[in-house]
């Protein structure tokens, strides 16, 4: 090893600036994402920005690439990414001088069944809302777009113009060269032969070159960041996968065209078609029987070696696609191929890419894992650098968090699930969809073998949970649709058992941490915009960024004086620790915070019969007046020690109840069993969304997020701007309370038919795109659909007329009084003072 601010023997760096012995920021990595931060670091003015990597630019996965960019993606805030990034691509030649290829000829995703007719509709209500253009077209024009396509099959196309594709070598350059423009350094070969990290949080990155002292590193290593991060203790769940695509020699119907034609994407043929000069370019997806994935870089690691090579072609495993490109492009038939590349490209097992801090260590960033770098590569550049010099991601992209798999993600579940993910790379993407590679992981609650024969569980950050119960004579297959299914009726009959007798849930998938020490009141005063709880007692409290957007929300629980109970949702669990860890460093508190997620279990019983059932298993009092709602108490329950919260997502009378993870099958019997004469029975969480929306109670990465403030959230009752400490995001609040609000979230009760909204749909006004939906349901106890959205303040007044799309049809929704259905608690408040109750 070289000591910090000595120099080794110099070796030749492809760079003529002088080796720097301290940086701001060092990014590990010269593909096109590495580089894209860089470049957009330095051009935002930090300054001290260096890049190492080990060959040259662009080795590894980025040479090989096919380059393809679009403006679509099914999500809602990677359609920033992309369209950042191609806007990005449009000006790069000019501000550079270093020509990038850019071809943007447009592409069509081809519909050839009713229900990818059905997908590009509910794609497009959810793409009208954002800038980037997108058209339903019909076969007539599918054929001008395309006119070597065979008309046979084609119902319908989704047409984006500005898509096209890139040359990945020459993108990589451009940025490097802005990158350099603007400041930063870029040394090659210099590969990191060790990361050391300091005490003060700072790293020694250690090269054969010397040693550079980092305030923040990036791991942005492609196929070998798990390598990388092996050197700080981190098994990052990446694996490497063959993918191929196939180059034909000039076709003479392709050479004749005037221009050139749109990318083709045949989503039921699972393969994408683009003109390459006079001849096609053609990858396909091939099924996760078929499809081939480099294990043995996941055991072995990747040979040292590596980096501008690829792998054996395989034609044979990818005919079947071969030939429906064939069939829909009949002019494949006679083309000559001349090139099979197959290289690596690295998938995580959800195929998203993992871009952000990471938790447990501190200073240290990611930007691994891009099945798709190019088109990623600006747009995630800029998120990066704005998060790294804002202190707070720009918007929202918790599906990217890399904090989102944890000890639960096997080497074996990371090959299985990224097997599924290549293969269905173009499967229909319906609502509420469930995948169910690699399930279920080491994270199933004492529960689970009881239930798992009897309900449709759900998958949520490696823990397995009840979507919804079945019944005798009903319909059990997984049969995903973008209309109500088989599931909507049992889910009426679960939103029954609550409202009218008492349910059972298992809620051990929630995020727990423990918070305790010296200073945790002082930690989570800051943290928090709400008040801290009497010891004791509960309350929900939001966590906000700087800018006063909403990052989290969790239930604080007082338990002993300066002991708290935390809970989060099962998907926020690092993102929210890692936050309240920062906070802690940040701020020098002397804290002690555990995560008890994995020990912890939690069931909810709710429902009006919820107090007969419970108080006949223990001698503590749970009337009304004894336990009150959000009061917290140490009982036991048939023996059993738990941590009773009345509080419930329902509304409902109920209590949440925390134990040790080994005794949760022995208390859900003892539960059972006693409540036999009530009629008790097991509820899923689509009864729960369905008793939450009714009332009115926000939901965390839907209503409220990173793009949100509490304000316009409606959460003004949890946020207390008079408290006396100037928590994160207190004085942005302020600000934005002065200026005003420019959109509200509203409720909405629509008048649909065989479809419900699910959230992140266009709502129109006078032939306009104003909004968009948040999370949607049936109501029914009302017997309609239900939906929270925002809106422009001037259109949200009670009773306003708006319209809402779905699959393509415009429903009339109204603005309407929240809750459909009052809580509980408000109900009782309500019949003590009426001597009544009223729904």
């Amino acid at each position: 090893r070289t000591p910090v601010g000595r120099r080794a023997p110099p070796v030749h760096l492809s760079t003529r600036a002088q080796w720097k012995d301290t940086a701001e920021t060092v990014i590990i990595g010269g593909g096109c994402i590495g580089v894209s931060l860089a470049y957009h670091l330095a051009k935002a003015g930090m300054k001290d920005v260096v890049l190492l990597e080990k060959s040259e630019l662009t080795a590894g996965s980025t040479w090989h690439a096919a380059g393809l960019t679009t403006y679509f993606h099914p999500g809602i805030n990677l359609k920033k990414i992309h369209y950042y990034s191609i806007k990005l691509y449009e000006d790069l030649e000019e501000e550079t001088g270093q020509a990038v290829g850019f071809h943007q000829p447009g592409s069509i995703r081809i519909a050839s069944t009713p229900t990818r007719v059905d997908e590009l509709k509910y794609q497009m209500t959810r793409g009208r809302w954002h800038p980037n253009p997108q058209y339903l077209v019909g076969p007539e024009k599918v054929k001008e777009l395309f006119p070597l396509i065979n008309m046979d099959k084609v119902l319908a196309g989704l047409y984006n113009p500005g898509d096209g594709h890139i040359d990945p070598y020459s993108l990589t350059m451009a940025l490097a060269a802005g990158a350099r423009k603007y400041g930063a350094q870029l040394y090659f070969p210099a590969q990191v032969n060790n990361l050391i990290p300091q005490i003060d949080g700072t790293w020694n990155v250690e090269t054969p070159h010397g040693t550079i002292k980092a305030n923040r590193i990036v791991n942005a290593t492609g196929f070998w960041a798990r390598e990388v991060g092996k050197l700080i203790g981190i098994p990052h769940p990446l694996i490497p996968v063959h993918h191929q695509y196939v180059v034909t020699a000039t076709i003479p119907e392709v050479k004749s065209l005037k221009k050139e034609f749109p990318v083709l994407r045949d989503l039921e043929g699972s393969y994408y078609l683009r003109q390459e000069r006079d001849g096609l370019l053609f990858g396909p997806y091939e099924s996760q029987e078929k499809m081939k994935l480099q294990e043995s870089w996941v055991t072995d690691g990747v040979p040292p070696g590596f980096g501008k090579e690829l792998f054996e072609s395989d034609l044979d495993r990818i005919m079947d696609h071969v030939e429906a490109a064939m069939e829909m492009v009949p002019v494949l038939k006679n083309a000559d191929i001349i090139n099979i590349v197959s290289g690596p490209i690295t998938y995580t097992p959800d195929i998203l890419p993992m871009v952000g801090p990471h938790q447990g260590v501190r200073n240290y960033w990611v930007a691994i894992g891009f099945g798709y770098g190019i088109i990623h590569a600006g747009g995630v550049g800029k998120f990066l650098s704005d998060w790294i010099l804002g202190r707070e991601p720009p918007f929202d992209l918790i599906e990217l968090d890399p904090n989102r798999y944890g000890k639960w993600t096997s080497t074996r579940y990371t090959a299985l699930k990224a097997r599924e993910s290549y293969g269905f790379n173009n499967i229909v993407g319906y609502p509420k969809e469930e995948r169910f590679g690699g399930r279920p992981t080491e994270r199933v609650s004492g529960i689970y073998d009881i239930l798992k024969t009897q309900c449709s569980m759900g998958f949520h950050a490696g823990w397995e949970q009840p979507h919804w119960l079945y019944k005798p004579g009903d319909d059990v297959e997984y049969k995903p649709s973008f209309r109500r299914t088989n599931w909507f009726e049992p889910v009426r009959r679960e939103y029954k058992q609550v409202m009218e007798r008492v349910g059972v849930i298992d809620l051990t998938p929630f995020g727990k941490f423990t918070v305790k020490g010296r200073d945790a009141v002082n930690l989570l005063d800051h943290v928090f915009a709400n008040t801290i709880p009497k010891v004791g007692f509960t309350n929900i409290s939001h966590m906000l960024t700087p800018k006063g957007r909403v990052y989290a929300e969790l239930t604080v629980s007082h338990v002993l004086p300066g002991e708290f109970l935390l809970v989060t949702g099962s998907g926020s669990e690092l993102h929210d620790l890692r936050w309240l860890e920062e906070a802690a460093v940040h701020c020098k508190h002397n804290v002690e915070i555990a995560n008890v997620t994995d020990e912890t279990g939690v069931l909810g019983v709710a429902g009006p019969l919820a107090r007969d059932v419970l108080q006949k298993l223990t001698a503590v009092d749970l009337s009304d007046d004894t336990f009150k709602f959000l009061q917290s108490k140490k009982i036991t329950l048939a023996g059993i020690d738990v941590l009773a919260i009345r509080i419930s997502y329902t509304g409902e009378l109920g209590w949440e109840l925390y134990h040790r993870r080994e005794d949760t099958a022995a208390l859900y019997e003892w539960i059972m069993l006693a409540g036999q004469e009530q009629g008790i029975d097991n509820f899923g969480t689509y009864a729960m969304n369905a008793l939450r929306m009714e009332k009115a109670f926000r939901a965390w990465g839907a209503e409220m997020n990173c793009d949100t403030n509490p304000l316009e959230a409606g959460l003004h009752y949890f946020i207390k701007l008079n408290k006396p400490a100037d928590f994160i995001g207190k004085q942005a609040l302020k600000r934005i309370k002065d200026e005003g609000l420019k959109r509200k979230l509203v409720y909405l009760t629509l008048e649909t038919d065989n479809v419900d909204p699910e959230g992140n749909e266009s709502i129109w006004y006078n032939g306009q795109v104003i909004g968009n939906t948040t999370s949607g349901t049936y109501s029914y106890s009302t017997n309609q659909s239900l939906a929270f959205a925002y809106v422009p303040v001037d259109l949200s007044k009670i009773g306003q007329k708006l319209e809402v799309e779905l699959l393509g049809k415009h429903y009339p929704a109204t603005v309407t009084k929240e809750p459909l259905v009052l809580t509980e608690p408000t109900r009782n408040r309500m019949k003590n003072q009426e001597g009544g109750t009223k729904l």
